[in-house]
C-alpha cells in the first residue's frame, strides 16, 4: 500500500504554476524609433505583455503563488483573496483556477465592466468593496482572515517572493538576451514602479553584478514615488490615485527601494498617453499607457546621451497590451474629459525625433 508524500500537493501545485503557458523568457524587442535622435542609440523593450494574461503582473503573481505554496501558506483548500480589479486579479484568478482554488477579488466601486470580465474569464469571482477605494486592501485582508484564505497582497509580498523564487528574474533575462547586441550593457534601464518590485529587482541585480547601467524609474502624476525619492522620506503619501494604470501609488509601498535607483523622472499623464500613441504610430506596437510613461523617460535619457556624446543602448519594458485601456486612457474623449491635453507632448516627441533636440535642453 502506497503512502502519499506529505508535500505531494505542494510539489504538484508548483509544477502547475511554473508550467503555465507563455514564452520563457519573454521577448526582447528592438524598437526602431525614427529620426536622427536615435541614430547612435539602440532602444530595446522587454515585452512582458507576452505573458498568458498579457501583463508583467503575471510574473509577480506567479512568484507569489510559488512562495506561498512552498511556505505552506497556500494549501489544497485555501481560498485566494485579492484587492484589485486589475492585472494582478486576472493573473491571480488564472493561477487559482489551475490549482482548483476559489478566487475572489475585492474591487473598488465603478470598476469598468471590461476589468471585471477579465477576472471572470480566468475563472475568478469579484465583489465590490463596502469601504472607500483607499481601504480596499484592508477590506480584502480582513475577508481573507474571516474565511481562512490567503491574501494575495502584491504590495507587501511581491518583492520578497520574487527575490526568493529561484526563477530567472526579469533583470537576468534582460542581460542574457542583450548578450549578443552591439551594446550588451545598457546605459540605462527605464521602468515604472507600481509595487516597486520590478525596479528593486533590477536595481539589486545591477549592483550585485557590477553592471555600469543606470536605473531610471519613471513616475506619473499623483504618485508618491518621485517625491519620496527626491526628499528621502520613506513614508511619503499623496493620497491621490494614479491615472496611469499599473504604476504610481498614493503612498510608498514596502517593495519600493529608492536606494538602488539612480534617477526618478516625473512624467505628466498627458505625456504618457502621447508617447503611447506615438509608439503605435511609429512602430505599430499597441501597448498600455505605462509603456508610454517608460518611452517618455527613454526619450529624455536619449537626449541626455546625445548631449554628452554617448553611444549605447537603453532598455525598457512593455508592461501590458492596449486592450484593457481602449475605453479609458487610450480614448481621446476620456483624455479630454480628464483635462489632459496630449497635443503639446506629441509635438515634443515628433520634434525630438526629427531634430534630436529636447525642448529646453
Amino acid at each position: 500500500m502506497g503512502v502519499e508524500h506529505p508535500h505531494g500537493w505542494a510539489v504538484d501545485a508548483i509544477r502547475r504554476v511554473r508550467g503555465d503557458g507563455g514564452p520563457a523568457p519573454t521577448p526582447l524587442r528592438r524598437l526602431r524609433l525614427p529620426g536622427p535622435a536615435f541614430q547612435d542609440v539602440e532602444v530595446h523593450a522587454k515585452d512582458e505583455s507576452a505573458h498568458p494574461t498579457g501583463s508583467m503582473k503575471y510574473r509577480l503573481v506567479r512568484a507569489m503563488f510559488c512562495h506561498a505554496i512552498a511556505s505552506g501558506t497556500l494549501t489544497a483548500d485555501t481560498p485566494v483573496i485579492a484587492a484589485t480589479s486589475g492585472a494582478v486579479a486576472v493573473a491571480g484568478a488564472r493561477f487559482a483556477r489551475l490549482l482548483g482554488l476559489e478566487f475572489t477579488a475585492v474591487v473598488p466601486g465603478r470598476t469598468p465592466a471590461r476589468a471585471l470580465a477579465g477576472i471572470e474569464r480566468e475563472g475568478g469571482r469579484w465583489r465590490v468593496g463596502e469601504l472607500p477605494p483607499a481601504a480596499v486592501q484592508e477590506e480584502a485582508g480582513a475577508l481573507a482572515g474571516r474565511c481562512g484564505g490567503w491574501f494575495l497582497d502584491h504590495f507587501t509580498d511581491a518583492e520578497p517572493a520574487t527575490a526568493g523564487s529561484g526563477e530567472p528574474t526579469i533583470a537576468e533575462e534582460i542581460f542574457e538576451q542583450m548578450g549578443g547586441e552591439p551594446h550588451p550593457v545598457p546605459a540605462w534601464i527605464v521602468v515604472g514602479a507600481g509595487t516597486g518590485t520590478t525596479s528593486a529587482t533590477i536595481g539589486r541585480h545591477l549592483r550585485r553584478h557590477g553592471h555600469g547601467s543606470g536605473l531610471a524609474v519613471v513616475d506619473p502624476e499623483n504618485s508618491a514615488y518621485f517625491p519620496a525619492w527626491a526628499s528621502g522620506c520613506r513614508d511619503y503619501a499623496t493620497g491621490m490615485p494614479s491615472r496611469i494604470p499599473g504604476i504610481g501609488r498614493p503612498r510608498t509601498e514596502p517593495g519600493f527601494l529608492p536606494t538602488v535607483m539612480d534617477l526618478v523622472i516625473p512624467v505628466p499623464d498627458a505625456a504618457s498617453i502621447a508617447a503611447t500613441r506615438w509608439l503605435r504610430t511609429v512602430t505599430g506596437i499597441e501597448a498600455g499607457p505605462a509603456t508610454g510613461t517608460n518611452l517618455w523617460g527613454i526619450c529624455r535619457l536619449t537626449a541626455r546621451m546625445r548631449e554628452e556624446g554617448v553611444r549605447g543602448s537603453l532598455v525598457t519594458v512593455i508592461g501590458d497590451t492596449a486592450e484593457p485601456y481602449r475605453a479609458t486612457c487610450l480614448d481621446p474623449d476620456w483624455a479630454r474629459a480628464q483635462g489632459l491635453d496630449c497635443a503639446p507632448h506629441e509635438a515634443v516627441l515628433q520634434e525630438f525625433a526629427r531634430t534630436g533636440r529636447w525642448p529646453g535642453a
